[in-house]
């Protein structure tokens, strides 16, 4: 068995041997192939510089006129590349005044869109101002076509006879202070109403003894009526404090009215004037049974109805009663407090 084995590890050494003889062999061959093929390709790389060099002209110097010639051409080269230099630059300039150019155009756009809306403003205040002046002129047409009928109008009534007008004279008494019975009227939109100041007085004083037993102090809102179409309204200060009782001092509540303000609950209110002066029984109601030497007439009068309450004053001097005239305001109410004062009458 041990040369058995022996043999077979000889005969496997010499297979490798032939193996690795057979590729060196293929490596040589393959390696003068190569070669061959190499110096073939340098042979013909040579042959060809060869005919290159052979069929190349021999090496000349220049002559002193091409050399004047170069010199000539070197010399317009210069010059076209010192004038296309010159271009770029002027050619750059060009571009940054066109550049300018374009902003100053930009400018004067601007300049001309901000003109063009002022002209048109001034276009619509000058179309604003010939309307105006247009209407002014239509007016002052109207104006001396108004003087041209009053004129007119004027001669016509100057050539005419004026007849004589006569003048009712109503005696003026001096005035004084009324302390007597007063009764209250209002005359306003030439409408005359009676004022009931006496009864609403007496719902106020309803009111205060009410307010003495609540525990309310201080100022109070309040209002009483309707009492024939009148409200008033008022302010009570009520305070608690010690109040002399004659024998002595004790604690006690005082109430006092601070102001109050009367005014019908709609308007117009009362009756037309022309109604009452032509026979209507209101005021013939109100003044029956009053004494003319104990009773004074206020009118709280409006500037509407100055004219209604001078007929009216003639109207109650024929019945005997002086009248006493408060005038107010277009937008006051009748107004009363413990410092107003009493009325005077004529």
């Amino acid at each position: 068995m041990s040369r058995r084995r022996r043999s077979t590890l000889e005969m496997g050494h010499d297979s490798f041997l032939d193996i690795v003889a057979n590729l060196v062999g293929i490596l040589i061959i393959l390696v003068v192939i190569l070669g061959t093929q190499s110096q073939a390709v340098l042979q013909s790389v040579q042959d060809t510089q060869e005919e290159e060099q052979a069929d190349a002209p021999e090496a000349t110097f220049a002559t002193e006129q091409q050399l004047t010639a170069l010199a000539s051409h070197t010399m317009r080269a210069q010059a076209a590349q010192a004038d296309s230099n010159r271009f770029e630059k002027k050619i750059l300039l060009m571009d940054d005044e066109l550049e300018a150019r374009k902003r100053q155009r930009g400018m004067l756009l601007d300049l001309l869109a901000q003109a063009k809306l002022a002209y048109e403003d001034i276009k619509k205040k000058s179309d604003a101002d010939k309307t105006r002046i247009a209407a002014q002129q239509a007016e002052v047409q109207s104006l001396m076509s108004r003087i041209s009928d009053i004129s007119a109008k004027r001669n016509r009534l100057e050539s005419e006879k004026q007849p004589v007008v006569a003048v009712e004279h109503l005696p003026t008494p001096m005035a004084k202070t009324v302390f007597g019975e007063e009764l209250h009227f209002r005359l306003k939109g030439n409408r005359l109403s009676l004022v009931p100041v006496e009864k609403l007085l007496v719902e106020i004083r309803r009111d205060f003894a009410r307010a003495a037993a609540g525990p309310r102090d201080g100022r109070i809102d309040a209002a009483v009526g309707p009492v024939r179409g009148y409200v008033a309204r008022y302010i009570m200060d009520k305070q608690r404090k010690m109040v002399s009782n004659g024998r002595g001092v004790s604690p006690g509540t005082q109430i006092q009215l601070v102001r109050m303000k009367v005014e019908p609950l709609s308007e117009p209110y009362g009756e037309p004037i022309e109604s009452v002066l032509s026979g209507g029984q209101m005021l013939d109601v109100e003044l029956a049974g009053r004494k003319p030497n104990a009773t004074t007439i206020t009118v709280w009068v409006y500037p509407d109805s100055f004219a209604a309450f001078r007929r009216l004053k003639e109207h109650l001097y024929a019945k005997g009663f002086a009248t006493a005239a408060r005038p107010l305001p277009m937008d006051r109410s009748i107004t009363g407090g413990p410092q107003g004062s009493r009325s005077a009458a004529q």
